[in-house]
């Protein structure tokens, strides 16, 4: 596994455990570095830091994007997954978009359920084709 998808599943495990154990990200993520082990990387804790920074925003996209389905309803897993996967879609310019699907369906085929995958891919490209017009503030 690369570095960058090995970082994305770590920041999809913190994002995870903090909105099972109802905790801030960050808070999270500052207990995986002071335990060290395995070591956090640095591209993790951007994009959970980038993450919980725009969280309410990713939130309302979400709830815009993902027909069917509140933020609140859908399993924990996918939740983590599509959280990163619109971060990484709307404020990281330096990842491509496809790899930022690709992965994000990887994840969820991994991690969640049958259905994830198709769910997680319909959301993001649905968030995609309307890139241009969706409001973010930059990080």
């Amino acid at each position: 596994m690369a570095a960058r998808s090995k970082a994305r599943k770590r920041a999809v495990d913190v994002l995870y455990e903090s909105d099972a154990r109802d905790v801030g990200p960050v808070t999270t993520l500052a207990e995986r570095i002071a335990l060290a082990d395995p070591p956090v990387n640095d591209f993790t804790v951007e994009l959970v830091e980038g993450v919980q920074a725009n969280l309410e925003r990713i939130d309302e996209i979400l709830s815009d994007y993902a027909e069917g389905w509140t933020v609140a309803r859908m399993p924990g897993v996918d939740r983590a997954v599509l959280r990163l996967g619109v971060y990484e879609l709307l404020w990281r310019a330096d990842v491509p978009a496809a790899v930022v699907i690709d992965e994000a369906v990887e994840l969820a085929k991994s991690l969640s359920t049958d259905e994830s995958p198709r769910f997680v891919n319909g959301v993001l490209a649905r968030v995609l084709r309307d890139r241009p017009t969706v409001a973010v503030d930059t990080v």
